[in-house]
């Protein structure tokens, strides 16, 4: 399917106009993307090291979670560039408008890539070898939603996948802590990609992307509720196993809040509200990270 329209004729090589082209097309200004990667990548951190992580992983851990969701809205926005144009929301990208090129847009992947498994290096062969799977996750998931209508478990393996490279580098090895907190931000992050796209729904079904927000239907706002459910069920058993304190199940309390007041946001189906929701997940992130981080300060 190709999108006819006349591109934007292109500014000087190294404009203004340019810069904030690349800048919209990495995502740097809207960093939501990047930061609920990287609060499950700190749970992970902080879990398997019981407390604040080796300093040298948490500054790799949290440049790699920028360079690889940049490198990853590239790869979806390449992917997506005979698409975009027809969806309100993203049809000004910089690949839809040619305000950018679709080579000049992978040499740009490629190198944040490159930058990102220099990082890795400077962890272990473990971590190494299973960041070799992130890659393939995250270059998977842009076309996933031409082929099934299960995209957004891709997507969340792929997100999730920051976890056991955390714990292989933190401690060389994974535990069943690991594979729970792995399922549980799986299914958290399912419920609030649906909830994204929800936003899209309309104009993903007229040009034949597929989404869960779509396969679940009228049904979609009592999946969501039973995903967010089995999230928080999945981290109170990763309390229990690891003797957790009051503090982290209180932040799982505040997350609960959270979820509920996302039902309400989402309860007409209105589409501002439904992205509103799925903003409102960074908080989620957050109050679970300080229920991991002020029990290992405190016990």
């Amino acid at each position: 399917m190709a999108l006819n329209m006349n591109p934007i004729p292109s500014p000087s090589y190294f404009s203004r106009e340019r810069f904030s082209s690349f800048i919209q097309l990495t995502r740097l200004n809207r960093p939501i993307g990047i930061l609920l990667l990287l609060w499950p990548t700190l749970w992970a951190l902080w879990v398997a090291a019981e407390g604040f992580p080796k300093p040298h992983l948490a500054v790799i851990f949290i440049l790699g979670t920028v360079l690889m969701r940049t490198a990853g809205c590239i790869i979806n926005d390449y992917a997506d560039r005979n698409l975009d144009g027809y969806v309100e929301r993203t049809k000004k990208r910089p690949l839809v408008t040619g305000e950018i090129s679709s080579k000049e847009a992978l040499v740009l992947a490629l190198v944040i890539t490159i930058l990102a498994f220099i990082l890795v290096l400077f962890t272990n062969p473990f971590t190494i070898t299973l960041s070799i799977g992130a890659v393939a996750l995250a270059a998977a998931y842009p076309f996933m939603k031409r082929y099934t209508y299960l995209p957004q478990i891709v997507l969340g393996a792929a997100f999730a996948w920051s976890i056991p490279m955390a714990f292989a580098a933190q401690i060389n090895e994974l535990s069943n802590a690991t594979w729970l907190l792995y399922t549980s931000t799986l299914l958290w992050i399912v419920a609030y990609d649906t909830q994204y796209a929800m936003v899209d729904r309309d104009d993903d079904i007229k040009i034949g992307i597929k989404s869960t927000a779509i396969l679940f239907g009228d049904a979609d706002k009592i999946i969501i509720g039973l995903l967010q459910v089995a999230t928080l069920l999945t981290l109170l058993l990763l309390g229990h196993q690891l003797q957790l304190s009051f503090w982290f199940y209180l932040g799982l309390l505040a997350a609960g809040g959270l979820f509920i007041y996302q039902q309400y946001l989402i309860k007409d189906r209105d589409k501002e509200q439904c992205f509103n929701a799925f903003l409102n997940n960074n908080w989620v992130g957050i109050v679970i990270f300080l229920g991991f981080a002020l029990h290992y300060f405190f016990s």
